[in-house]
């Protein structure tokens, strides 16, 4: 390990060039991904935004060089057992890097979802709340005062003792594990059960304990059905198998578990998302009776501040929590001190004042984390970061304007100018050419995606990239032209939605025009995503409709076994290729032999993964190559079948573009790749596991699997945000497609803040005024010419600034 030297810039190797106040960040050999050998200077105390046209390299500059050298090197302090698991990560591919503090990332991309993660535990907002309760609440008379934990239901003090401080609780009847009463056990009456051996085990399990497993579950008799489906008995019993032909069955003992058991127990424990989800079928949800939703025990509730219960505070808009916190310093007697009450309300609203600055006033403090959208998670860490106090280190952000209203990118601004002044180096991975203008420094990086991507065209202030001719984004920033006059199409018909009330909408109805392309714009929180997705319910039950597709930003897989090719179906295509080789047909290789989910031509060590999980013990679990394939997912016999000189592992390292080329000859192969192309993913590559793929670049492979489908009848797409993460120029390309939809007598509705999208709609709905309570009503709506001159809305000044260049 290097010998470090720590002091307010962060660590530097002993005999560096750079001395401890050298005033840059200075990369030199950068060869992560697609870098081309990069070698580039960034100052310090500085806002410097990278900027470049999707898979052009950005990320790989500042989030896999640059953050991952900070970490790197924050690993190696750590203590020897760690830093043995840390090795397993590797070190990013790069010569040197000088000058380098200590760093924080902020990312878009989320951990496994967990309902008990809300807004209050990412922004510790929840914790001053609760002591703010535990020290100055009202008591009933008599009553203990309890520890700040007692108000939290995600501990043994404070959860409700009958929904372990979930909320709800979740049960099963007959009706829903037994839907065809005219079944017999034997023919599947118990839906809920599992398939495949373990049904038939638990089948003969009860033939052996006595009951009729061949008599319909409706003769049986009420008694036995009650034990079968409910008992929380598990009698063990001697199993003897029916002899099959060729197969030898030797008795066992069977242990017997009910249908309502195995429902609970693998819903609350299976790992399996697949599992889970299909035992949820069998479950209702309803608000935990003992509690009424609250989620903490009774003495908990019994306590109230300013008049409210701690569950009631949670609940509210954090907006009217501040609200109702102002005013209510501790000035009664039984608050338990009012100079206590002062300074931890003040404390709160302060805390809460950084988050609403963001805009996400309008989210509550009970509002579960995976709920929100990428960007609205990465907006509440970094508001818990301006009150962490840092100073004198380098935050990365991947797009913290990611869906965020043009109103409310202005309030970011000034956040980012404030982790400046506070003596910090702000790192912004971003396309939003408002915060790219605002930038100190710009490193823009191109000129295209991938393989024709990886350098950097210019680093320096951005008034010089207009020298830069091979930029993309120059056309952009300096030779911005008014959007083009266009025709607005007329619609076909309409559709009524409402009244909807739910969340924030009370009442609201809305029209949507059918054959044209809709934008649905206003404030974070009006109401935007509530009604798109009631006009998704409306849709389905319309006759004006024949389809309903919805294209939103979530995962497509939660591990690196998940990739582009298989979401899309390519996957198929390219196992078939190989196993029509004649190499492959002399050994005998069916398709399940090039896949790599299944035990044969997979490597075993990382199950065909290509990665390990590696456990950090004290931070979150991250993946590594694995030691034995190095990410190939494929063990040595199964590499040595090649399709035109590729083995199949180097297929799936085939960007889309290059793969385009590489099947041209294949029809059923093209025809997904060039739909890939035309949502501008050519970048990407096709085993590119889902882990690695941004919300956006997620909703476009969504959307170019839809694209490939044959369109013979009306459909209503839907897409949340589809610009998320996209650079202007690949915005143009997208929209193309889009547009080419509405062409083709199809329906589009988008829900969007991007200005260069709802310039071009056909008609514009506009919520507001207002985020929370403050939205859910339609303030204008029209064309967008229309809408860029109505005062009441917040959308209609950014609207009419890019219709008029």
């Amino acid at each position: 390990m290097r010998d470090t030297r720590t002091d307010r810039t962060g660590p530097l190797p002993l005999g560096s060039a750079a001395s401890s106040h050298d005033p840059f960040v200075r990369v030199r050999g950068a060869r992560e991904h697609n870098l081309r050998g990069v070698d580039v200077d960034i100052p310090r105390d500085a806002l410097t935004v990278f900027t470049g046209v999707s898979g052009s390299g950005k990320s790989s500059l500042a989030f896999g060089t640059i953050y991952a050298e900070a970490q790197r090197r924050y690993f190696e302090s750590v203590a020897p057992y760690a830093r043995r698991l840390i090795h397993q990560v590797g070190a990013p591919e790069v010569g040197e890097i000088t000058g380098l503090p200590p760093a924080v990332s902020l990312e878009q991309r989320r951990a496994a979802p967990n309902t008990r993660s809300s807004v209050g535990t990412v922004t510790t907002l929840s914790n001053s709340l609760r002591m703010l309760f535990s020290r100055a609440g009202s008591y009933p008379p008599g009553a203990e005062r309890l520890d700040s934990d007692a108000f939290s239901p995600n501990t043994a003090a404070g959860a409700c003792p009958s929904c372990h401080g979930l909320g709800r609780v979740h049960e099963t009847g007959e009706e829903l594990l037994v839907p065809d009463p005219e079944l017999s056990i034997r023919e599947g009456a118990i839906a809920a059960w599992p398939g495949a051996w373990q049904g038939k085990n638990l089948r003969d399990v009860l033939d052996a304990l006595g009951y009729d497993v061949d008599r319909p579950w409706r003769e049986l008799d009420a008694k036995d059905r009650e034990w079968i489906l409910f008992t929380d008995e598990q009698p063990v019993v001697t199993v003897h198998p029916v002899r099959e032909a060729n197969r030898i069955q030797r008795p066992y003992q069977g242990t017997y578990m009910s249908a309502r058991r195995y429902v609970m127990h693998t819903f609350s424990d299976s790992k399996s998302a697949t599992l889970r989800a299909k035992a949820e079928r069998f479950l209702t949800s309803s608000p935990c009776p003992a509690c009424g939703g609250s989620r903490l025990r009774p003495e908990a509730l019994a306590v109230t501040f300013a008049g409210r219960t701690i569950a009631e505070l949670a609940a509210l808009p954090l907006t009217e929590l501040a609200k109702s916190l102002t005013g209510h310093g501790g000035s009664t007697p039984e608050q338990g001190g009012s100079e206590t009450a002062r300074v931890l309300t003040r404390d709160l609203v302060a805390r809460i004042a950084t988050v609403t600055e963001l805009g996400l006033g309008f989210l509550s403090l009970d509002r579960a984390t995976p709920t929100l959208s990428n960007g609205e998670l990465q907006r509440l860490r970094l508001a818990t970061q301006l009150r962490s106090g840092l100073f004198g280190v380098v935050y990365v952000l991947d797009e913290p304007s990611a869906g965020l209203h043009p109103a409310d990118t202005e309030a970011l601004l000034v956040v980012l100018d404030r982790l400046k002044a506070a003596g910090n180096t702000v790192f912004v991975v971003e396309h939003h050419l408002d915060v790219v203008r605002h930038a100190d420094w710009l490193v823009d990086v191109g000129p295209e995606a991938g393989e024709h991507g990886g350098r950097v065209l210019h680093s320096g202030p951005p008034e010089a990239l207009a020298e830069v001719t091979a930029s993309a984004t120059r056309r952009f920033l300096f030779d911005r032209a008014p959007v083009p006059e266009r025709t607005v199409r007329t619609a076909s018909g309409r559709l009524r939605v409402g009244p909807v009330t739910r969340h924030n909408l009370r009442g609201l109805e809305a029209d949507f025009p059918l054959g044209v392309l809709t934008a649905v714009t206003g404030v974070s929180g009006s109401g935007k995503s509530t009604l798109v997705g009631a006009l998704t319910e409306t849709a389905e039950e319309s006759p004006d409709v024949s389809r309903v597709v919805t294209v939103d930003q979530k995962p497509i897989g939660r591990t690196p076994r998940s990739n582009l090719a298989t979401y899309t179906g390519l996957f198929d295509v390219v196992r078939k290729l190989f196993t029509e080789t004649e190499q492959a047909r002399q050994r005998g290789y069916k398709a399940g032999r090039f896949s790599f989910n299944v035990a044969g031509g997979r490597c075993e060590t990382c199950q065909g993964e290509g990665f390990v999980s590696v456990e950090l013990l004290f931070l979150p679990s991250t993946y590594a190559p694995c030691p034995d394939c190095h990410g190939a997912r494929y063990n040595p016999e199964t590499l040595e079948v090649r399709l035109r000189g590729r083995t199949i592992a180097e297929v799936l390292d085939l960007t889309v573009e290059a793969a385009a080329d590489f099947f041209a000859g294949t029809p059923a192969a093209s025809r997904a790749l060039r739909t890939l192309l035309d949502v501008g993913l050519g970048y990407l590559r096709l085993g590119q596991p889902a882990t690695e793929l941004s919300g956006g670049e997620a909703q476009r492979i969504k959307l170019a699997a839809e694209l490939q489908r044959p369109r013979r009848t009306p459909t209503l797409y839907v897409l949340d945000e589809p610009t998320t993460g996209l650079h202007p120029a690949d915005v143009e390309v997208l929209m193309r497609q889009l547009h080419g939809l509405v062409d083709g007598g199809h329906t589009v509705v988008v829900v969007e803040h991007d200005m260069d999208v709802v310039a071009t709609a056909d008609r514009v709905l506009d919520l507001g005024p207002g985020g929370g309570d403050e939205g859910g009503r339609i303030v204008a709506q029209g064309t967008p010419a229309e809408v860029a001159r109505m005062a009441a809305s917040r959308t209609a000044r950014y609207l009419a600034a890019r219709l008029g260049g």
